[in-house]
């Protein structure tokens, strides 16, 4: 985009210091600043230096990432900071009780502006230089920035020529403003390269859920230690098509996404073929990606986090994060052990309308524990003083390093089991003990043992393509599929239940339900099956072998629903049972097969180790070394 380079002579009238234009600005006032990276530092360190002259000034801002130098102890007097979303150079100061938050959907910031209800003296905010045409762009920050400029009594802009120009809903008349301050300052940065175990587990769960076809929302939050959680996923995207970006903030991270190809948007339900945001933060590297460049259209916030229109997207994906959830599924987002720490931003916003696309979904992100480990985030209940930014009622997908819960339509007891299969390991028994005391579990639950506590091997997972087309997923057997483990035992047929039991037996006690679900993974190892549906999954087979320590041999066994058998779902188990086995330093298999099971003998005499059988009342006893 070509700017006027004579601006500031046909705009002479309009063009001011920083110095001169901040003395705009009364005691007593509210005034509004730029978003994110597109804080107009210099107005803002101009105003500051006037804070001798400046009493009760309100300042309104959605966030921002400059220094805050307003934001002091020393100037309380003159500056009150008041956030819609607690950024960390305000952090200290509100919590303090020296500033203030305002919680509030991210969708409803701009109503609040243009009913009045929160009027604007001074709107302090940074654009492009005028073009031909006497237009400007607002750049990487749209978001409520052009809803404060359109109720603002007084705008002051910082005019820089580092800005990009975006386009879309960014682009508003040089005479909609009321003072330009020409600058040639650098847009500020932010690095977010974090690569920590935590945040790479969490992603490549997330990215599970992701199906080609998808619209993402990558949602507002950072943790210090562990980076963007929402953002951990795209690093495990690049393989996956057609996936589109429908999201209030991008950063660096989509750049490589882009590049990947996984990016076009051309399955989007609206905006197709562009990335839709309402303001960017990250390095030049991303802000040069954006400037001019028409694949990317920034949107205001009225727009960008409407849930009518968040729905229209088909396939879309909204990753959320959270500092807390308990066993029930309450989530809390905007703080942190009683204490305001960001805010609700987004995640309302998207919760309502990305579950109500065509196959849309909502995720909840968070670390299992607190970064040194002293505290679950998966807590009986929310800390006091922490507030409830998404209900149970309405809560989807919550995703740890640990796994996946899916909680909608789930009654309480399958919630907490979800829940407790989650939690990082070590907290696991505490849960388990709080959830009885608070009858969310039977006390029979007391009975499985330490076997809930162990996590299972997730080397486990694979998948298998069989003849019509259809993927099977391969995983460690879970606490929540106890559900799922009954439907398929009555599932199986009477010849299928004696072959795998040597019994006639039609019924299965929810003890022996449960012995089937919770194993020692330390001894014992048992791969489910699964096949996508409606509500989640189905089990379609189990393999299993448990470890004799006297021998070193482990007994095999495993069984297929019916209509699933004679897809060489059995060989395949008996495959990776064996490598796992073999892994774990076990010596060989062993098992007992009915004379009349043909298949599975076929399964053992054809595994390529050295196989002893024994036949003694109608049953073959196995011994395979491997």
């Amino acid at each position: 985009m070509e700017f006027d380079r004579n601006w500031q002579s046909k705009y002479m009238s309009m063009v001011s210091t920083a110095k001169r234009a901040v003395k705009n600005i009364r005691s007593g006032q509210r005034v509004f600043i730029g978003t994110g990276c597109a804080e107009p530092t210099e107005l803002v360190d101009a105003m500051t230096a006037r804070a001798g002259k400046l009493a009760d000034v309100e300042i309104v801002q959605l966030f921002t990432k400059g220094d805050a130098a307003y934001a002091q102890k020393q100037f309380s007097a003159s500056f009150t900071p008041n956030s819609f979303f607690i950024g960390q150079n305000v952090r200290g100061l509100i919590q303090e009780g020296l500033g203030s938050y305002t919680p509030i959907l991210l969708s409803n910031i701009p109503q609040l502006f243009n009913s009045g209800k929160q009027p604007i003296d001074v709107a302090l905010v940074q654009v492009t230089p005028p073009n031909e045409l006497g237009r400007v762009s607002l750049g990487i920050s749209v978001d409520i920035v052009r809803s404060a400029i359109e109720n603002a009594s007084l705008i002051i802009a910082q005019v820089n020529e580092n800005m990009p120009w975006t386009s879309c809903d960014s682009v508003i008349d040089i005479y909609d403003l009321d003072i330009l301050v020409p600058a040639d300052v650098p847009l500020i940065e932010k690095m977010d390269e974090i690569d920590h175990p935590v945040t790479k587990a969490i992603g490549r769960n997330v990215a599970s859920l992701i199906e080609n076809g998808s619209t993402i929302q990558f949602g507002l939050g950072r943790n210090a230690e562990l980076g963007r959680l929402p953002h951990a996923a795209i690093q495990f995207l690049k393989e996956k098509q057609n996936l589109g970006i429908h999201s209030e903030m991008v950063t660096d991270s989509i750049l490589d996404l882009i590049e990947s190809g996984a990016v076009n948007g051309s399955r989007k339900t609206s905006d197709k073929g562009k990335i839709v945001t309402s303001f960017c933060m990250g390095t030049k590297k991303l802000y040069d990606a954006v400037n001019d460049n028409p694949l990317f259209c920034f949107r205001p916030t009225e727009y960008v986090n409407d849930a009518t229109v968040i729905r229209q997207q088909h396939k879309m994906v909204a990753i959320n994060p959270a500092h807390e959830v308990d066993l029930t599924g309450q989530v809390c987002s905007d703080s942190s052990e009683g204490k305001f720490y960001s805010g609700i931003g987004g995640i309302v916003d998207f919760n309502r309308g990305a579950p109500r696309s065509k196959d849309g979904k909502s995720i909840i992100v968070l670390p299992s524990t607190s970064y040194d480990g002293s505290r679950s985030n998966i807590v009986l209940n929310l800390s006091q003083g922490s507030g409830v930014t998404i209900t149970r009622g309405t809560v989807f997908y919550i995703v740890t390093e640990y796994g996946i819960a899916y909680l909608h339509g789930k009654s309480i007891q399958e919630r907490v089991m979800a829940m407790i299969s989650i939690a990082h390991p070590k907290f696991r028994e505490q849960l388990i003990e709080e959830a009885i005391k608070a009858k969310y579990l039977p006390s029979t639950m007391s009975e499985v043992g330490d076997k809930i506590y162990m996590l299972a091997d997730n080397s486990l997972h694979s998948t298998l393509l069989v003849d019509d087309g259809t993927q099977i997923t391969f995983r460690s057997i879970q606490p929540t599929d106890e559900p799922h483990i009954r439907d398929l035992v009555y599932a199986l047929s009477k010849e299928t239940i004696y072959y795998r039991y040597m019994s006639r037996q039609t019924a299965f006690s929810h003890k022996m339900i449960q012995d089937f679900v919770y194993i020692d993974h330390r001894k014992d190892v048992a791969l489910v099956g699964t096949v996508p549906e409606a509500h989640g999954e189905d089990i379609v087979c189990v393999g299993r072998y448990y470890l004799d320590e006297e021998t070193n041999h482990a007994e095999v066994a495993f069984v297929i629903r019916d209509d699933w058998q004679n897809k060489h779902i059995g060989s395949f188990l008996f495959k990776k049972l064996a490598e796992q086995a073999k892994r774990n330093g076990i010596t060989g298999f062993t098992a007992e097969v009915l004379r009349e099971n043909t298949r599975m003998q076929s399964i053992f005499n054809h595994s390529g180790f050295q196989v002893k059988t024994k036949l003694q009342e109608g049953v073959y006893s196995y011994v395979m070394d491997f």
